[in-house]
């Protein structure tokens, strides 16, 4: 089962180069996956009496091209498997309208459900609405090295959670990880679009009011970030990579 969404790119997505912003193509898809849950019967405003929401926990992004304003393009959606209290969304984004044009980014995202009380995953797909929702088509994405803390890299920036920064949910919102650490240092070769990863991790929450640090480190090819909560644990971590300068022996 899958749903597409045409859209053009407006002027307020676009940074100075008149190219799609990262955080901004990530709202997109967030936006994408409410509202197919919604029409699914299982958004946040359906799990909301259960005492649920949703909460997304890694999302990456591999972008041919990034599109630039006023350019049309097609997002198209679908389940690919819940199961072990995780659910696998995929995306594939399309020049144009409707999906005859050509693919210029492919997107796998990890979601759980969270228990608002206990602020941990739950598992919840035994529920009657989550039958019959998943197409089960798989997406493969080129495995990356793992990402290890940035522990000899100092702090780069200090700041705290504020209004703006919060979502539906009461905490930092996921976009708002990627835009505080995009506002950290802009990659050089962003100026110019080139094939691109983007992994993006989320591993605890930050609320109002939290203190937050981010490490920052780029090897000229890469970017790597981590935010760490009041506490000093890994609250998002994130690398940005150019696929031009990516060996086939660094994928695995």
């Amino acid at each position: 089962m899958k749903y597409t969404y045409t859209l053009p790119v407006s002027y307020q997505e676009v940074d100075t180069t008149r190219h799609w912003r990262l955080y901004n193509l990530e709202n997109r898809l967030l936006q994408t996956a409410g509202d197919v849950a919604d029409r699914l019967g299982f958004g946040i405003k359906q799990l909301l009496p259960y005492g649920y929401t949703w909460i997304l926990s890694r999302m990456d992004i591999e972008m041919q091209e990034l599109p630039v304003h006023g350019e049309v393009v097609t997002i198209e959606t679908w389940i690919e498997r819940n199961a072990h209290m995780l659910s696998t969304r995929n995306y594939r984004f399309y020049k144009g309208s409707g999906t005859d044009g050509e693919v210029i980014g492919r997107v796998k995202s990890v979601w759980a459900v969270l228990d608002l009380k206990t602020r941990q995953a739950v598992n919840a797909f035994d529920l009657p609405m989550f039958a019959d929702c998943v197409d089960g088509e798989e997406l493969s994405l080129p495995r990356l090295p793992r990402m290890m803390p940035l522990s000899d890299v100092p702090t780069a920036f200090t700041s705290r959670v504020v209004y703006s920064d919060l979502d539906y949910n009461g905490h930092c919102n996921s976009c708002k990880y990627l835009e505080h650490m995009l506002n950290v240092h802009r990659p050089g070769f962003m100026n110019e679009p080139v094939p691109l990863r983007l992994s993006i991790q989320y591993s605890r929450e930050i609320k109002e009011g939290d203190d937050y640090a981010i490490r920052f480190s780029d090897t000229g090819d890469s970017c790597r970030w981590q935010i760490l909560n009041g506490e000093g644990e890994i609250s998002a971590s994130a690398r940005l990579i150019n696929l031009k300068t990516l060996s086939n022996d660094e994928m695995s």
